[in-house]
């Protein structure tokens, strides 16, 4: 075990110090953008010229820093290699069934610890851009999965199964990836998510399957959010209904099933 923390990178704590300097560079900016906001009635920190060269740059920095650290080539590294298509489907019915329980996670967390104002402002702003809903599937579906697997499915994972057992380097990667978003009202959301996440990676060994499923997860949210009005009167998606607990459960189990069963190897 010692020899692999000397060997491989990176190790827990050291991918923990590349996801502080990753949040710290972006808060350099952030922060006193959000203070003047703040103080002028401004809108300065949600400016794309702004934030996308902060959001671009801190990222290429941090998978630059951890790349060459590793020591390893970059097709290890961040494992951009192809999977099976029939996984595609499978994750679809995989993270349909996870999404009601997550629902019912936030739903009962929030009436212990209720949200502020201005979480809810920004988690709403996350949904919405000039582009409309196009901006925010931009953002949402698209943006966020490619940066966040090749970050913690890619570069931090490359370290994590060759110094862990398959199921720390699982649990150590989603719990990172929760701790990441930095609120309690995502935590579970987001550690559930990195485990199935982090599993997918173990079987496939490809981070665009991650990719494809961290999308896959985050279109179901678009769509729960976008369309929630429709949907709270569908009997199949209410809250505390027993029925729906089992039929999530079976729906969640048989993608469980499918994805472990399209990626087996030969």
């Amino acid at each position: 075990m010692n020899n692999d923390f000397n060997r491989y990178y990176p190790t827990f704590w050291q991918a923990a110090n590349l996801i502080v300097i990753y949040i710290f560079i972006q808060t350099l900016v952030d922060l006193p953008l959000a203070i003047y906001d703040y103080n002028h009635g401004t809108d300065w920190l949600y400016q794309p010229w702004l934030k996308v060269p902060v959001f671009l740059g801190s990222t290429l920095f941090i998978l630059s820093l951890g790349y060459y650290y590793s020591g390893l080539p970059f097709k290890q590294v961040f494992s951009i290699k192809g999977f099976n298509i029939l996984i595609l489907p499978a994750m679809i019915i995989t993270f349909g069934g996870l999404q009601y329980f997550l629902s019912e996670i936030n739903i009962h967390f929030e009436k212990v610890l209720p949200p502020p104002g201005w979480f809810m402002e920004l988690f709403a702003r996350l949904f919405d851009s000039d582009l409309g809903v196009w901006g925010g599937i931009l953002r949402i579906v698209i943006i966020a999965p490619i940066v966040e697997e090749i970050i913690f499915r890619g570069l931090i994972m490359s370290g994590f199964s060759r110094i862990y057992n398959p199921v720390l380097a699982i649990f150590f990667s989603a719990l990172l990836f929760a701790l990441f978003h930095l609120n309690p009202w995502q935590f579970a959301a987001a550690f559930s998510l990195g485990l199935v996440l982090g599993w997918i990676r173990i079987r496939t060994g490809s981070v665009l399957a991650c990719i494809a499923g961290h999308a896959t997860h985050n279109g179901l949210v678009f769509l729960s959010v976008y369309y929630f009005n429709e949907l709270k009167s569908v009997t199949f998606l209410k809250s505390g209904e027993a029925s729906n607990y089992l039929v999530h459960l079976l729906i969640f189990t048989i993608g469980i099933f499918l994805i472990w069963l399209f990626s087996k190897r030969k």
